[in-house]
């Protein structure tokens, strides 16, 4: 069995990037993953040795960095040593920066959470885990968000990200020529948001898929034509009553998505739980 290892390196106590590798990881069943937590990782040297750890372990880093400098070297040190090194703060960092014309103070471990929220976050998690693609559709009234979409519109991403933020997110897949449960109708209708996106790059998307499995590209489930096909379908469900509010995700990152759907619940005015 193959060992995967994952370390969670910050310049704080690393406690955010294991909290939400755990959350991605549940939704990788059968897999074990070690997760060791690298903190107070600020300065080069301890960098250089995080990086040759991880290449002695064979592992990948992910890692929350609120210093620029910091994050620069350990890229840098990444690409050097062939290590896969996947950023969780610094691109929001870099856009709320841009937002508020102000630069981030960077100081690790300036956020101190109560332990409520600490709580309400983890609840949110565990929920949004529990209800990803469909599970649990019996229990879908506590959602604060419900998101619908085709295959590979970014749903579970989405639903993490906006989990960690606290709310409580189930999301669904629209599959061809089948009605969604009838459950999504009994539900508060001001919580539900669909997601649409061009067919020419959903089949990109999952011609890639495809090929990064050694699987035929050109089917039924990557193929131009039958993904119009299904976005199509999908959007004919999304505009049929009660209708439901379309976000187009194409060339949008996970952060600008997620904008754009607690801007939408709150012009309906809902409120989270």
């Amino acid at each position: 069995m193959d060992n995967f290892i994952i370390f969670a390196v910050s310049d704080g106590t690393a406690t955010t990037a294991k909290l939400v590798i755990q959350a991605v990881l549940a939704q990788f069943q059968k897999i074990v993953v070690e997760i060791k937590t690298k903190p107070h990782i600020d300065t080069e040297e301890k960098i250089r040795r995080v990086i040759q750890e991880a290449v002695d372990r064979k592992a990948i880093i992910v890692y929350t960095l609120v210093h620029p400098a910091v994050r620069e070297i350990l890229v840098q040190e990444g690409r050097k040593a062939n290590v896969p090194v996947i950023d969780l703060l610094g691109s929001l960092l870099y856009r709320l920066e841009e937002f508020l014309k102000v630069p981030p103070k960077g100081i690790p471990g300036i956020f101190k959470p109560s332990l409520h929220e600490y709580d309400h976050r983890i609840e949110a998690i565990d929920f949004t885990v529990d209800h990803d693609d469909g599970q649990n559709m019996h229990s879908l009234d506590p959602a604060d968000i419900v998101i619908l979409g085709v295959s590979r519109t970014s749903k579970t991403p989405l639903s993490i990200y906006l989990s960690y933020r606290g709310w409580k997110v189930a999301n669904i897949s629209i599959i061809p020529d089948i009605k969604p449960d009838e459950k999504l109708y009994q539900i508060n209708q001001k919580k539900i948001v669909a997601l649409t996106i061009k067919p020419e790059q959903l089949a990109s998307i999952r011609q890639k898929r495809m090929e990064k499995f050694n699987l035929e590209v050109n089917n039924a489930y990557s193929a131009l034509k039958p993904v119009q096909k299904e976005v199509s379908y999908a959007e004919s469900i999304f505009k049929t009553p009660p209708a439901w509010p379309i976000i187009d995700v194409t060339n949008k990152s996970i952060e600008e998505i997620a904008q754009e759907v607690i801007s939408i619940l709150a012009k309906q005015g809902f409120n989270k739980n």
